[in-house]
């Protein structure tokens, strides 16, 4: 019997449009405006380096399941500059300088709700972007936090996906077993993810259409 649904975030409830899955291409992007805010003049092999750095630390690159955090991740990929500011200023301007912009899906607030009236408890399981911080992102889903019993992501539970453990902490925050809960997401890593935890997994447009 499922008692929790818990969504996936990222292309099931919402997305940062035009991005693709693997950001690696827009890592130039966010160094050079990390650059020009703090007048560094950095070198053409500063940038490239650092983002190397980042690119290993990629999870789509690596694979890695464990969360590190962003100021960790920041702090190797910009060791060598001379002139470096302090590192929060770092991630903010990096991102700043993806011009990202956050669309909540039109059905996203629906099903939250619907979960709810049905008495389910609600979640989210996410996995942040490499090196984003939780703050700046829960900016992104302002308009749906309010409607999730708990936000989970890998910064706060430690793990990425597909590693079980995130599920289960979601069920242990409810006093629930991990096999009732229904995980709802857009990518095969999801799939897998309610697979190692030994629940039952919907992708969103099997789930839309029951729910619709």
């Amino acid at each position: 019997m499922v008692k929790a649904v818990v969504f996936d975030l990222g292309g099931t409830l919402m997305e940062y449009k035009g991005m693709p899955l693997n950001w690696e291409e827009y890592y130039y992007r966010g160094i050079q405006n990390v650059d020009r805010s703090n007048d560094l003049n950095l070198s053409e092999e500063a940038v490239l380096e650092a983002v190397r750095v980042l690119k290993a630390y990629n999870p789509r690159n690596s694979g890695r399941q464990e969360e590190i955090a962003p100021e960790v991740i920041f702090k190797d990929a910009t060791v060598g500059w001379k002139a470096r500011p302090e590192i929060g200023k770092i991630i903010e301007d990096f991102f700043s300088g993806m011009s990202l912009e956050a669309l909540v899906f039109d059905y996203s607030e629906k099903i939250l709700r619907k979960s709810k009236d049905e008495g389910l408890f609600v979640a989210c399981l996410t996995d942040l972007p490499n090196g984003m911080p939780d703050a700046f992102f829960r900016k992104s889903i302002t308009t749906i936090e309010p409607l999730l019993d708990r936000y989970v992501s890998s910064q706060i539970c430690g793990v990425r996906k597909p590693n079980k453990k995130g599920l289960e902490y979601i069920a242990h925050e409810f006093g629930i077993d991990v096999s009732e809960i229904l995980f709802v997401g857009d990518e095969k890593k999801d799939e897998e993810t309610a697979k190692n935890a030994g629940c039952s997994f919907e992708y969103i447009g099997e789930f839309l259409k029951k729910n619709a």
